[in-house]
């Protein structure tokens, strides 16, 4: 699915000679909408908010070409970012979704260029690329050493929603509860396989056993 979309959106790409050839940005109660209806399934409401957001892709990309000698890559590998932001965005617990997926496909690119430091002899680290909030100049190396935990909160919201949906979608409802309330998913306070037992009338050994069932599954899918 993730291929598909990338195939068309940088059709579109090249099909355009400037930012101005991308859609135009969503209004903001345009954008709601899109992303309630998103949330409810609708999938061509997810491909409005992606082909809507390309001008974003181009903008952030844009800082970095400077690092990479064919920008294709970047918008390639920033259109990856605003996939997966699509993707993991949510309403109710996320800020503005253009600030989230900017994070996504700035955090996307410098991924790319991080697992491409060992092959960078091409690229000038110490070229400036952008420049702070204070006017001072940035190079590549400096956006490269930012300690930061962005790479690892976007994998992990990732992750989960791939939990939610293999919860949802590929475990019975006995299975469901049992998972649920043993970790505490949706809110739960997390309950002892013994408590589970209980309240399900069955012995706490055949709780642990459909317990490490489903981890299993659930390791091999993620």
């Amino acid at each position: 699915m993730l291929s598909d979309a990338l195939q068309s959106l940088y059709s579109l790409f090249l099909s355009v000679s400037s930012i101005s050839g991308f859609p135009p940005r969503l209004s903001a109660a345009e954008e709601r909408k899109y992303i309630e209806q998103m949330e409810s399934g609708d999938r061509a409401a997810r491909q409005k908010l992606i082909e809507h957001n390309l001008r974003l892709v181009a903008h952030v990309s844009k800082k970095y070409c400077a690092a990479v000698p064919d920008g294709d890559d970047l918008i390639s590998i920033g259109t990856i970012g605003l996939i997966k932001a699509v993707d993991t965005y949510r309403s109710e617990k996320c800020s503005k979704f253009s600030s989230y997926a900017a994070t996504c496909i700035q955090n996307e690119i410098l991924m790319f260029l991080r697992s491409s430091k060992k092959n960078a002899l091409d690229i000038s680290v110490n070229e400036p690329i952008d420049t702070d909030r204070n006017g001072n100049v940035l190079t590549l190396m400096d956006i490269i050493s930012v300690d930061d935990t962005i790479s690892d909160d976007i994998d992990i919201a990732i992750k989960c929603e791939k939990l939610r949906k293999i919860v949802r979608e590929e475990l019975n409802e006995t299975e469901r509860m049992i998972i649920t309330e043993r970790y505490g998913l949706n809110g739960k306070k997390p309950l002892t396989q013994r408590e589970i037992a209980a309240k399900l009338n069955i012995s706490r050994s055949y709780v642990s056993r459909i317990e490490k069932k489903i981890i299993e599954h659930i390791r091999c899918k993620i």
